[in-house]
């Protein structure tokens, strides 16, 4: 029998208003919704949103202070700029291509230029609330939904000038959201670096910066730089590198003050200059031998600039102007002068970092043969067997907002990794299935990450064997069982990345898959308790006559009720790194010899599980 068509006629066409089309494509504005397990997931943007106003206000010579509070899944932020115009508050937050910043006289190099960012968080709030405060008068409006709500008369007051905004997420849009204060500090302390002389103050804490994008290195690197940070500022530009004693890559670049986290033409030019400057210093050696294990921060400001999203995390455009040249020009240029000076003039700099480029071109060319071995069995492993489920996003070339979604999960023996296949969405969840434990990779050298067969597998199917930027899936998801096995496996898989692939864990791409441990049901109901804490809750709430599971294997777990853990109701721990321990003191302490400090900690830590009858 045939599907009947659809008609298509007038009444098919319909005109949104501003908040009608934020809030069914939230997408558009924010990018991802999530739950706050991801630093851009859309709870982050809306604060960053806000923040960036009182950013612009502070670049423009006004106000060098700015207070944010977090209580409650609510975010206040006040700054001591000029303050909104009073007869145009309503409008700056509720009318599209409204706003100062379209006038270049009021706001040069602007982060936001679109009249868009503010109304966006106001659509998306349940409660948002403005007030401004202008040379002895204040504005005060609250919206629902991107509503008005209550808007009070003008009215006299003390405060000084500046702009203070209240908004809570609407929960319907972003369910189970959870502001994580690591995203946020690092976040602020990203302001900071880029604007010295501005102060920030986030509930008891306070964030300055002294010495710009030296700061942001110092205090984000991991160990001790192999040479002191080279330090390069002129106008619009401001760059810092070194090179540190692990794998790959690590770039933090910024446009404006907005941290462009999937980088663009800038940081291309950036990886290109660096490369070039050095090689014609020394006269020889390979851009990736240069750029091996290198720590780096780029930032730069232009008029207008061109970004590929609303969310602005890449730089787009290659034909942005910069003082008559090209973005490309203007930082080869810059570097050429300044670096090649600075290395001229710092000869011991100079001779430790040909040491260490020599390091990397003789570790390069004595894994050059094994690599071209691990890349075959990487094809012939994938070809003939299941280790790898795909998902569609890599067969179709769909949109890059599925890319965005992409994740894969990593997880051990048939029965979980077959639980998963049948239960996730096959458009853009993937499916690795390891055999038995991992090796333990710690001390290791590269070299066992091709000689392995897991641990190359893992690697060709992320697609990360030279770099970040090919990187498959936007999440990777440790999904082990919630045993003694599970765990230490877990603990196996984050000793390699981090001993190998550092950059996966420091750019937010790893996650922790957590599944309930409980299940208790009655015959009306049944809840999945994720702690003991809350299949207490659940005792208590459901009566009498349950039925209690402990769930200790994700095989366990059928798909039909697998599909809820892995579905809109996932819950994914972000694996953080502390600023306290460098990697190596983790894993030393981890996964090195015993110790009686480890012996210590874990008896200190033990906990005994106590039994749980299947009905209760």
């Amino acid at each position: 029998m045939s599907e009947e068509k659809a008609e298509y006629t007038e009444d098919n066409i319909r005109s949104l208003d501003w908040k009608e089309h934020i809030r069914m494509r939230p997408g558009m504005y924010i990018g991802k919704l999530g739950d706050g397990a991801s630093p851009d997931d859309g709870i982050y943007i809306l604060i960053k949103e806000v923040m960036d106003n009182s950013i612009d206000e502070f670049v423009m010579g006004n106000g060098r202070k700015i207070i944010i509070k977090l209580n409650e899944g609510s975010a206040s932020v006040r700054d001591y700029g000029r303050g909104i115009p009073l007869g145009k508050v309503v409008d700056v937050v509720s009318k599209m291509n409204t706003g100062g910043k379209y006038d270049s006289k009021a706001f040069k190099k602007s982060v936001g230029l679109n009249g868009v960012g503010t109304k966006a968080v106001n659509a998306l709030s349940n409660y948002f609330k403005v007030e401004s405060y202008r040379e002895g008068k204040c504005k005060k409006v609250e919206f629902s939904a991107g509503e008005i709500t209550k808007e009070y008369d003008l009215e006299d007051t003390d405060r000084e000038n500046g702009t203070y905004v209240k908004f809570t997420p609407d929960p319907s849009i972003f369910k189970n959201y959870v502001y994580r204060g690591n995203y946020i500090e690092k976040m602020l302390w990203n302001y900071c670096y880029l604007n010295r002389g501005l102060t920030i103050h986030y509930n008891s804490k306070r964030f300055l910066s002294k010495n710009g994008l030296k700061d942001l290195l110092e205090n984000n690197m991991d160990g001790d730089p192999l040479y002191p940070i080279i330090h390069l500022e002129g106008e619009d530009i401001e760059v810092a590198f070194t090179h540190a004693r692990s794998y790959g890559e690590d770039y933090s670049s910024f446009v404006n003050g907005q941290h462009t986290t999937q980088g663009g033409t800038h940081l291309t030019a950036f990886r290109e200059a660096v490369a070039k400057v050095i090689k014609d210093f020394y006269g020889k050696y390979d851009p990736v031998d240069i750029r091996q294990s290198i720590v780096a921060a780029i930032s730069i400001k232009v008029m207008e600039p061109v970004f590929e999203s609303q969310t602005k995390t890449k730089l787009g455009s290659h034909e942005i102007e910069q003082g008559g040249k090209s973005v490309r020009a203007f930082v080869m240029d810059f570097l050429k002068d300044k670096l090649d000076n600075y290395l001229h003039r710092n000869p011991q700099v100079a001779d430790t970092l040909e040491k260490k480029i020599k390091q990397s071109e003789k570790e390069r060319k004595e894994l050059s043969g094994i690599r071209k071995l691990a890349r075959d069995r990487a094809k012939k492993a994938n070809l003939h067997n299941k280790k790898l489920r795909d998902c569609k996003v890599h067969f179709n070339d769909l949109k890059h907002e599925l890319r965005e979604e992409s994740s894969i999960f990593i997880t051990e023996g048939d029965s979980a990794s077959g639980s998963i296949t049948k239960s996730r969405k096959v458009a853009t969840q993937a499916v690795f299935s390891l055999r038995g434990k991992p090796l333990n990779s710690f001390g290791l050298t590269k070299k066992v990450v091709y000689e392995n067969e897991e641990f190359n597998l893992i690697q060709a199917a992320l697609n990360i064997e030279d770099d970040m930027d090919n990187l498959r899936y936007n999440k990777v998801i440790i999904a082990t069982d919630a045993d003694v096995d599970g765990m230490h496996i877990r603990l196996l898989l984050l000793t390699f990345f981090l001993q190998f692939f550092p950059d996966l864990v420091k750019k937010g791409h790893l996650f922790i898959l957590q599944t309930p441990l409980f299940r208790v049901r009655n015959k009306k109901e049944t809840r999945y308790c994720y702690s003991d804490e809350e299949r207490r809750a659940a005792l208590n709430e459901l009566g009498k006559n349950l039925e209690i599971t402990r769930f200790k294997g994700l095989g366990e777990i059928s798909p039909d009720e697998f599909k809820h853990f892995i579905g809109e109701d996932i819950r994914l721990e972000p694996v953080i790194l502390s600023k306290e321990q460098s990697i190596e003191e983790i894993l030393t302490f981890y996964m090195g010899k015993n110790t009686p400090d480890r012996q210590a900690f874990i008896i200190d830590n033990l906990k005994i599980e106590e039994e749980v009858p299947d009905e209760a």
